[in-house]
């Protein structure tokens, strides 16, 4: 007897006289159907879900129930499982236009749960097809506002701007939404190779940069190396042997006589 006064206590005030008449006309008809009816009476929820209880269409306080028994009286009462894992759920690529007109295709993933089970079933009716039209919404939204680069290289930052603006939108759902993760940007395949052909050609005016430093350094120390051996004549004898040197290493059947410059001058002279 101690769950059927339990039962009355957290039952609804609000029911009125005749809403007492038909629980305690349950009560007795349950009683009377001893221990047949006690099977209708006990329910098991698991770990992870909670019940809502309705008592004649009234949600009984002290919210959700569960995780384990509880009790209800089969005529007036019923009762809804809710889930309280956390779910996941792609988002449908949506056609985009950016804040610098380009058109994109962009998708994702969502992960959220029920926080408030008494919220997610009295509030809405559907909350797991809520959320989602609501991710397609926001997400459309949000890419809206920026550029190409933006989406490109900032997708933590839309992530983080998308969850704050779905967190705050479903918080009177009793939804909690964890995480967005932007999966994928398809670009059309005209802008893919005009993007193609502007990054080729801005790696060739940069390899042709750094030759042209590379010359410009080379030049540079040619012009210091000249000036150190133009000091010292012994410096060109010993630079000339060296060259000597690395020829005969790398191609001994050719021989080299060196001519004076100044031998030369006297021969183009007559």
């Amino acid at each position: 007897m101690v769950w059927f006064s339990k039962t009355l206590e957290t039952g609804d005030s609000d029911i009125g006289v005749c809403g007492w008449i038909l629980v305690l006309f349950s009560i007795l008809l349950t009683l009377l159907t001893l221990p047949l009816s006690i099977w209708m009476c006990i329910k098991i929820v698991k770990e992870y879900e909670r019940a809502i209880i309705f008592r004649l269409g009234r949600i009984l306080r002290g919210g959700a129930k569960g995780p384990g028994l509880f009790f209800i009286l089969p005529c007036t009462d019923s009762f809804i499982n809710v889930d309280m894992r956390t779910i996941t759920f792609d988002i449908p690529p949506q056609e985009v236009l950016t804040k610098d007109s380009v058109t994109v295709s962009v998708d994702g993933v969502v992960y959220y749960r029920v926080q408030n089970a008494t919220l997610a079933v009295a509030n809405i009716t559907n909350a797991d097809a809520a959320t989602r039209l609501l991710a397609q919404t926001t997400l459309r939204n949000v890419l809206g506002t920026k550029n190409l680069a933006e989406i490109l290289s900032d997708r933590e930052e839309i992530a983080h701007s998308m969850q704050s603006t779905l967190d705050d939108a479903t918080d009177d759902w009793g939804i909690k939404v964890e995480r967005v993760e932007i999966k994928d940007v398809k670009l059309p395949l005209q802008l893919q190779r005009a993007m193609a052909a502007e990054a080729e050609a801005t790696r060739e005016a940069r390899a042709k940069v750094i030759a042209a430093e590379g010359e410009m350094n080379a030049s540079r120390a040619l012009k210091e190396a000249s000036l150190v051996i133009a000091e010292s004549p012994s410096a060109l004898q010993l630079r000339y042997l060296q060259t000597l040197n690395t020829i005969a290493a790398e191609k001994n059947s050719t021989i080299i006589f060196p001519l004076p410059i100044d031998m030369m001058q006297s021969f183009m002279k007559h």
